[in-house]
């Protein structure tokens, strides 16, 4: 019993020299300075975008070049990779209407793929803000030969500060499509 008591009295010294209370405990995490969140150059934007692109080439698959043109802002730019362009939502449209009324007899775009970016700091010459990078397959049917144009495309969709378009860029080859129309 006496070393039961003894074991006793020690283990009750130690729990009490080791029970500090919490508010005197030191916290050594505010010593450390936590680094200020830093803006990142390129941040992934909201998925809403990606629908935006979806509706859109669906609207251009059913001839629907009104509702293509809808998300357009008036002062839009497209621009082909070869630096040919059409400028102003006018203009655009114009294109557009032309090509799915007098050239092409059907259109549908595949396994589409968007990526929804926020350009906070540009790198190069892109402007910043909302980008919708788009990869799909273009499948288009010409009515004058019947033939068919099938191949990749890249896409880049710029948004203004209303989410509006305001500049594409396509990556088209033209010598597929220059075939189908021969």
């Amino acid at each position: 019993m006496k070393k039961f008591l003894v074991g006793l009295f020690i283990s009750a010294i130690l729990i009490a020299c080791n029970n500090e209370k919490p508010a005197e405990q030191k916290d050594e995490s505010s010593a450390v300075p936590v680094p200020e969140a830093k803006m990142q150059p390129v941040e992934f934007a909201d998925p809403k975008y990606m629908e935006m692109g979806k509706n859109a080439l669906a609207a251009l698959s059913k001839g629907d070049v009104a509702g293509w043109m809808n998300g357009y802002a008036d002062n839009a730019v497209f621009q082909w990779n070869n630096l040919d362009s059409a400028v102003g939502k006018a203009a655009i449209t114009d294109y557009w209407t032309k090509r799915r009324t007098e050239s092409i007899d059907s259109i549908t775009f595949t396994n589409m793929i968007f990526l929804p970016v926020k350009v906070n700091q540009p790198q190069s010459i892109e402007q910043p803000g909302v980008w919708l990078l788009g990869w799909y397959t273009v499948n288009a049917k010409y009515k004058k030969t019947g033939k068919r144009m099938i191949q990749l495309l890249h896409t880049d969709i710029h948004f203004n500060s209303s989410d509006q378009i305001d500049r594409v860029i396509m990556y088209i080859d033209r010598v597929p499509v220059n075939a189908a129309m021969k």
